[in-house]
């Protein structure tokens, strides 16, 4: 068998937007927050078009101008609150217990990290019966707003003996692949989510359409 069975590729998944499907959670939420600084709602297709990470700077593409600190807290705060009500709502992306089923039953390795909040995030995951797939799950600790790099060097290290090199992240941001090149290991974007395809080509790794796509090219990337 030599060392290929050592050398099983690792997913890391992101959540929001990726397998969780929570794009009217997200557009409600959003024009929650706008209302409160006399911004005009907007629609998915414009959020897509806009969306950026720091939040605030995609804020200032809205306003014409950065948030002070004070509209950003409150921003932040009535997106939450927003976002938090709305979820219930939402499913799991199509396809997504599948595909997390099927590849741990092959004998691989998964993970899933978010830039929610940690303490919220793991009761979710548990609530939608997928927990029990991933080798470990983190969510974000420390203030909302920031880039995935940093909570992805801490998760990576956290996994123990899954080298970077083996890693797929797939997520629906730019900010995915670039927390994955900030670790050495891959990235597969996908269009289901928060951003357009065209700002997710930017990133210059491969976008796909569908979660089984991301999955299999991921399985031929890493090897």
């Amino acid at each position: 068998m030599g060392t290929h069975g050592k050398h099983r590729t690792h997913l890391v998944w992101d959540w929001n937007g990726t397998l969780l499907d929570d794009n009217d959670a997200v557009i409600g939420a959003t024009n929650a927050a706008f209302g409160e600084v006399g911004l005009e709602p907007i629609t998915l297709e414009q959020y897509r078009e806009m969306y950026c990470i720091p939040i605030p700077r995609f804020y200032e593409r809205l306003m014409g101008r950065l948030p002070t600190e004070a509209e950003w807290e409150r921003m932040d705060g009535i997106f939450h609150r927003h976002y938090t009500e709305r979820r219930a709502a939402c499913g799991l992306t199509q396809g997504a217990e599948e595909l997390l089923t099927q590849w741990r039953l092959a004998g691989r390795s998964q993970s899933l990290l978010s830039m929610y909040g940690h303490d919220q995030l793991v009761p979710v995951v548990r609530g939608y019966g997928i927990e029990r797939h991933f080798v470990r799950v983190d969510g974000r600790t420390g203030p909302s707003g920031g880039s995935k790099a940093q909570h992805m060097e801490r998760h990576i290290a956290a996994l123990g003996g899954i080298s970077a090199e083996h890693t797929v992240v797939i997520g629906d941001a730019v900010d995915d692949a670039v927390a994955a090149a900030h670790v050495g290991a891959k990235a597969v974007l996908y269009t289901g989510g928060s951003h357009s395809r065209a700002s997710l080509e930017a990133a210059g790794v491969p976008v796909v359409d569908s979660l089984a796509e991301a999955a299999h090219l991921a399985e031929q990337m890493a090897r």
